[in-house]
């Protein structure tokens, strides 16, 4: 889908073609993220013009937000360090009414997956796997996507990492 979007972008239009639409990377990523934490918890409602966005797009479960990152092209998040060091980011101690989904949950803690037996399980474990060999060892490819070769131009379209003109640095005065 990525790949036939951008193919089929006139190479000649009035924008450059791309595969993202949003970034990576933003204010609004991060605070989904943070949900739960203040002082993000307030940037989130001023955000969404004083309430919680609806419940079936606030952070809800780990393997939902999994499967959309890596089955939607409008849906791009990455990471954020506090998943590798903090568990309350996972957890709703402040007890917040963040309402309930269409399918009937509500939105609470975060739902682990079932390797996870609690929060802080799920975040030593996620930062052993970021911290292995098998990581270490191609860690150099996100950086040469973020920071590097393949951040823009013909390596990054090859490398289907083009996002929309207007997210990168220095596009717009």
């Amino acid at each position: 889908q990525v790949i036939e979007r951008y193919e089929q972008m006139e190479a000649e239009a009035d924008m450059p073609r791309f595969h993202y639409g949003s970034h990576y990377s933003s204010a609004g990523a991060v605070l989904f993220w943070l949900l739960r934490l203040e002082p993000y918890t307030s940037y989130s409602i001023e955000l969404q013009s004083g309430r919680f966005d609806h419940a079936d797009r606030l952070f809800h479960s780990l393997g939902q937000t999994y499967h959309s990152c890596t089955h939607s092209s409008s849906d791009v998040k990455e990471l954020i360090p506090e998943l590798f060091c903090l568990p309350d980011v996972l957890l709703n101690r402040n007890g917040l009414s963040l309402g309930t989904r269409q399918d009937g949950q509500a939105v609470d803690d975060v739902r682990l997956p079932p390797w996870a037996s609690d929060a802080v399980d799920f975040v030593a474990k996620h930062r052993a796997a970021l911290e292995c060999d098998h990581v270490s060892e191609r860690l150099h490819q996100w950086v040469d996507l973020i920071f590097g070769a393949k951040q823009r131009g013909p390596a990054a379209a090859g490398a289907l990492n083009v996002f929309f003109y207007l997210t990168y640095e220095g596009t717009v005065d």
